[in-house]
C-alpha cells in the first residue's frame, strides 16, 4: 500500500500536534510512575442518577478547553506557584503587625480613639489578605488547580462513597467496582471507569405515624397528601429529610411554636419484607416537660414603629387599634395601612408563615429599613413584638456615565438624578422624581452620512399607593395586602432630537401591581395616554418616508402628530430567581390594547384634523431559562414572540409600538433594528453596492417578531466569564407592503426567512455589575436569493473588516443578552 506524501505529511503535523498539546495538559510535570487523571465516566446506572453518582467523586480532571486538549487553569497555577513563598508571606506578616501595633500604640497615647480603630482595622484587612494568601494560594493559584494526579485512595474513596449512596437510593445490595486504563502516547493519561450494580431495589412498603397526641396526629392525616414519602416508591434517604423539613414547618405553621426537627424521628425498617421498606415518622414528646407539645395563640401584638430612634424631648405614646398597640414619638403612619401588611392576628395560633409574610410585605411598603418580629413567651402569654426603624423620608440619587453605542463608535455622556419622597400624606405613599440628560452614539440614517450623537431628554413623576383605590371593603383590603397591592399613577416627558426627526412625548398612566407569594408580578394598566409631537427634520427622511407611502407603505403616518391611548395586563413568572446560578426560569407575557378609550368614550372627543389616533392589538411573550452544567458551565437559551394588528383607520401603529430585531439583545450578529422584515432586499429598490453586501443602513420595522437564542456559559478565570452563542429571528409585516417586497408573513417560507447568527463572547462580572462584548457573525441571511444565504463562508478570520467579506458585528452591553 502506498501511503502519499500528502497524507505521511497530515499525520506526522498531527502526531506532532498530539505531542504539543499533550504537554499543554500538564503532564510534563509528571513524575516518574505518575499518571494524569484524564477521564473519568460510571455505567451501568438506571434507577440512580449519573450526576448524583458523580458528585462523589473524590478526584476530578483538569478542566480542559472544547475544541483542544489544553488544561488553562493548570498553567495559571503552576506559574502562580512558582511565585508563592511561604517564608515571604510570613516575614510580611511579621512586619506588619509589628509597624500596626507601634501606630496603635502611638494613637493610644495620644488618646486617639477614631484613628486607632481606622488603625486596627487596615491591619485586620492585610492581615486577612495575607492569610488567605498562606491558605489558599495567591491569586493566580486560586484561579487555576493543582495537577490532577491519579490517586488510589482517592479512587477507593469514591468507590465507598457510590456504595453508600446506592444504599440511601434504596439500592441495599448495590456495589460499585472501578477499572484504570493508561492511554495516551506517553501512557501517563489514565481513565477511569465505574460499573454500577444496583441490584433490586427496595420500595417504600408502610408508612405510619406515631405521635402520641391525637392533635397532632390528626394535623399529619389531613396533610398526609402533602407528603414526600409515597408508598410504591423507591426509597429515597434524601426524601426522608425533605419530610422532616415538611413536618416541621407544618407544625410552627399551625401553633407549635417551640417545635423543631429535633423532634422528629424516622425509623426504617428493611426486614419488613422482601424488598420492601417499612416507614415510621415518631414525633417525640418534649424533653423538659414529657408531655404534650403546646400550642401557643397570640394574646397581644405590639408595633413599635421608630424602634431604632432616640428623643430626648418626650417618650413613646401607645395606642390600640384593630388589636394592635402601636407604640412611637410621633404617629406618622396610617394604621389602617400597617394593619393590611400584618398577617398576625391576637386570638389565633401561632404560625410562622404568618410571621414572614408580614417581615415580607412591611418591606415591600419600602418605608422601612429593617423589620423584626419577635415572640415574648415569659409568663405563659405569647405576645408578638413588630419592630421597625424608618427609612430617611426624602433621598436622592445621581449617576453620571457614558453609553458607549459600539456601532456608531460614539461616547454618549449622560446624567440622572432621582428624588424619592417617602409617606407623603402620611398612608405609606411614595412619590418619586426622575429627570436625565444624555447624548446618545446614533447610527446615521444615511449609509453615506457619519454617525452622530442624538439629544434626549427624560423627565418622570409618580405617585405609589400602597393599596388598591378601588371601592372595597376595610375586609378585603386586608385581605389583598397578602399580595403586595400598589395603585400607581404616573406622568413623564421625553424629548429626542435625532438627525431625521424631533419627537416630544407627554405620557400619563394609571397602574394596579400586585405579586403572588411565589414571586409571580402582575400589572394592569387602566389608561395610558400619550400625545406625541413628530417633526421631520431632515428632507432625505421625509422623502423616504413620501416615497413608501406612494408604493403602500404608511408608515409616515408613523410621524405625524398623535395621541395613544392603550390598556393592557403584563404577567411575569419568575421560577427559583432566575439569574442565580441555579436552574431557573423567567416568563413574561403581555396583552395590549391600543384606542380602547376612544373606543369607550368616542374619537370625537380628540377629533382633529392634524392629529393622528391608533387602534391595534399587541401580544408578546418572553421566555428564558438558565440550566446549569456543572460549577461553572450553564446552558441559556430564550424564545421571544410578538406580535401587533392595526385595525384604525390609518391601518399602522405607533412608532414605538412596531417590533424591531438585531442588535445587543436580539440577533447580534445584526446592527441594531437592521434585521428584516422577511426577505425584503434594501438593494432590491436601489443600487447595489459593487461588493453585492446588503445594506443594512435603515431601520427596519415589522408587526410580528420571533426570535430564539441559545448560548453556553462557562467561567474561565476569576471574574471573567466566556460564551458561545446561536441567535436566530426576524421580523415579518402581517399586511402586505409593497414597498418591501417578500416582508409579508409566509408560514409556507418560514424556516427560509429566519435569520441565523452565531459568535462569542465576554462577560465581566463585577458583583455590582455584568459588562458584556459580544461578537457576532451572519451564518444565515434570509434577505439574499436562495442558493446565497449562507453566509459564514463569507466570512474571514484573517480580514474581518475587508469590503467584500460579511462585516463582523460588536455588541457592547450590561448584563446577560437575556
Amino acid at each position: 500500500m502506498r501511503i502519499s506524501y500528502t497524507t505521511y505529511r497530515t499525520s506526522i503535523v498531527l502526531l506532532l500536534l498530539g505531542l504539543i498539546l499533550s504537554g499543554c495538559l500538564g503532564t510534563r510535570y509528571l513524575e516518574k510512575d505518575e499518571h494524569l487523571l484524564y477521564q473519568q465516566q460510571i455505567k451501568g446506572n438506571k434507577n440512580v442518577s449519573t450526576e448524583s453518582l458523580e458528585a462523589q467523586y473524590q478526584q476530578r480532571p483538569n478542566i480542559r478547553t472544547p475544541l483542544f486538549p489544553f488544561a488553562p487553569y493548570v498553567w495559571f497555577y503552576r506559574y502562580g506557584s512558582k511565585l508563592y513563598d511561604t517564608a515571604e508571606l510570613r516575614e510580611q506578616r511579621t512586619e506588619i503587625t509589628a509597624r500596626y501595633n507601634e501606630r496603635i500604640k502611638e494613637a493610644q497615647k495620644e488618646d486617639k480613639a477614631r484613628k486607632e480603630a481606622r488603625l486596627l482595622r487596615k491591619k485586620n484587612k492585610k492581615l486577612a489578605k495575607l492569610d488567605r494568601t498562606l491558605d489558599e494560594g495567591n491569586l493566580l493559584m486560586r484561579w487555576g488547580e493543582p495537577l490532577s494526579i491519579l490517586d488510589s485512595s482517592k479512587l477507593d474513596r469514591t468507590k465507598e462513597l457510590m456504595d453508600l449512596h446506592l444504599s440511601s437510593r434504596g439500592h441495599f445490595n448495590g456495589s460499585v467496582s472501578y477499572k484504570v486504563k493508561i492511554k495516551g502516547i506517553r501512557k501517563n493519561l489514565s481513565r477511569v471507569t465505574y460499573t454500577v450494580e444496583e441490584g433490586t431495589p427496595w420500595r417504600i412498603d408502610t408508612l405510619f405515624y406515631k405521635t402520641g397526641d391525637p392533635r397532632i396526629s390528626r394535623l399529619l392525616r389531613e396533610n398526609e397528601k402533602e407528603s414526600e414519602i409515597v408508598v410504591g416508591e423507591i426509597y429515597n434517604e434524601d426524601k426522608l429529610e425533605t419530610e422532616r423539613e415538611r413536618i416541621n414547618t407544618l407544625m410552627q405553621n399551625n401553633g407549635y411554636f417551640d417545635f423543631s426537627k429535633l423532634y422528629i424521628q424516622v425509623n426504617i425498617d428493611t426486614t419488613w419484607s422482601q424488598y420492601g421498606t417499612a416507614v415510621q415518622i415518631e414525633i417525640l414528646k418534649p424533653e423538659t416537660t414529657n408531655k404534650k407539645h403546646k400550642v401557643y395563640r397570640v394574646d397581644s401584638i405590639v408595633f413599635v414603629t421608630d424602634a431604632q430612634v432616640r428623643s430626648q424631648a418626650n417618650q413613646r405614646q401607645f395606642y390600640e387599634e384593630e388589636g394592635i398597640t402601636y407604640g412611637a414619638y410621633e404617629h406618622d403612619y396610617s394604621p389602617k395601612i400597617l394593619r393590611q401588611r400584618v398577617f398576625i392576628n391576637q386570638g389565633e395560633v401561632y404560625s410562622k408563615r404568618a410571621t414572614f409574610d408580614t417581615q415580607r410585605q412591611l418591606a415591600n411598603l419600602d418605608n422601612f429599613k429593617f423589620i423584626n418580629v419577635n415572640y415574648d413567651t415569659t409568663g405563659g402569654k405569647m405576645i408578638a413584638n413588630i419592630f421597625t426603624s424608618p427609612l430617611k423620608k426624602y433621598q436622592t440619587t445621581t449617576e453620571v456615565g457614558v453609553n458607549v453605542n459600539i456601532n456608531a463608535a460614539l461616547p454618549g455622556p449622560f446624567v440622572s438624578t432621582s428624588f424619592k419622597n417617602r409617606n407623603v400624606f402620611g398612608g405609606l405613599e411614595t412619590l418619586e422624581l426622575g429627570l436625565s440628560a444624555a447624548l446618545e452614539g446614533t447610527p446615521a440614517f444615511e449609509q453615506d452620512d457619519l454617525p452622530y450623537r442624538s439629544q434626549e431628554l427624560t423627565a418622570n413623576l409618580s405617585l405609589t399607593f400602597p393599596q388598591f383605590i378601588l371601592p372595597l371593603s376595610y375586609k378585603a383590603k386586608r385581605k389583598l395586602g397578602e399580595i403586595n397591592p400598589r395603585t400607581i399613577f404616573s406622568a413623564g416627558f421625553s424629548y429626542n432630537n435625532r438627525r431625521e426627526y424631533v419627537r416630544s412625548n407627554f405620557t400619563t398612566n394609571m397602574q394596579y401591581r400586585w405579586q403572588t407569594r411565589k414571586g409571580h408580578l402582575y400589572t394592569l394598566t387602566l389608561t395610558d395616554l400619550d400625545f406625541i409631537d413628530s417633526r421631520i427634520s431632515r428632507q432625505s427622511f421625509l422623502e423616504r418616508l413620501q416615497t413608501l407611502e406612494q408604493q403602500g407603505n404608511n408608515l409616515i403616518d408613523s410621524f405625524e402628530p398623535s395621541i395613544v391611548s392603550s390598556m393592557g395586563i403584563t404577567a411575569t413568572y419568575n421560577y427559583n430567581s432566575y439569574g442565580a446560578k441555579t436552574q431557573s426560569s423567567f416568563w413574561r407575557i403581555s396583552l395590549e390594547s391600543g384606542g380602547t378609550t376612544l373606543n369607550l368614550i368616542g374619537e370625537e372627543f380628540f377629533r382633529s384634523d392634524s392629529l393622528e389616533t391608533y387602534r391595534y392589538l399587541r401580544v408578546t411573550s418572553d421566555y428564558r431559562k438558565n440550566i446549569p452544567i456543572d460549577k461553572k458551565t450553564s446552558l441559556a437559551y430564550r424564545v421571544n414572540f410578538g406580535t401587533a394588528w392595526s385595525y384604525g383607520d390609518n391601518q399602522t401603529l405607533p412608532y414605538e409600538k412596531f417590533f424591531f430585531a438585531g442588535g445587543s439583545n436580539s440577533i447580534r450578529a445584526w446592527r441594531p433594528r437592521r434585521l428584516g422584515p422577511g426577505s425584503y432586499n434594501p438593494g432590491e429598490n436601489e443600487d447595489v453596492a459593487e461588493d453585492g453586501l446588503i445594506d443594512y443602513s435603515i431601520e427596519q420595522q415589522g408587526s410580528l417578531l420571533i426570535e430564539s437564542s441559545v448560548e453556553l456559559r462557562r467561567n474561565i478565570i476569576g471574574f471573567i466569564e466566556g460564551a458561545l452563542f446561536i441567535d436566530a429571528g426576524n421580523i415579518w409585516t402581517l399586511r402586505r407592503d409593497p414597498s418591501r417586497p417578500g416582508s409579508q408573513f409566509n408560514p409556507g417560507s418560514l424556516i427560509e426567512e429566519i435569520a441565523v447568527g452565531t459568535g462569542v463572547g465576554f462577560r465581566f462580572d463585577f458583583s455590582f455589575l455584568v459588562l458584556r462584548l459580544d461578537v457576532g457573525i451572519k451564518v444565515w441571511d434570509p434577505a439574499r436569493e436562495g442558493s446565497e444565504r449562507f453566509v459564514l463562508d463569507n466570512f474571514s478570520f484573517s480580514k474581518p473588516y475587508s469590503a467584500t467579506r460579511e462585516p463582523v458585528v460588536f455588541n457592547i452591553g450590561v448584563g446577560y443578552p437575556f
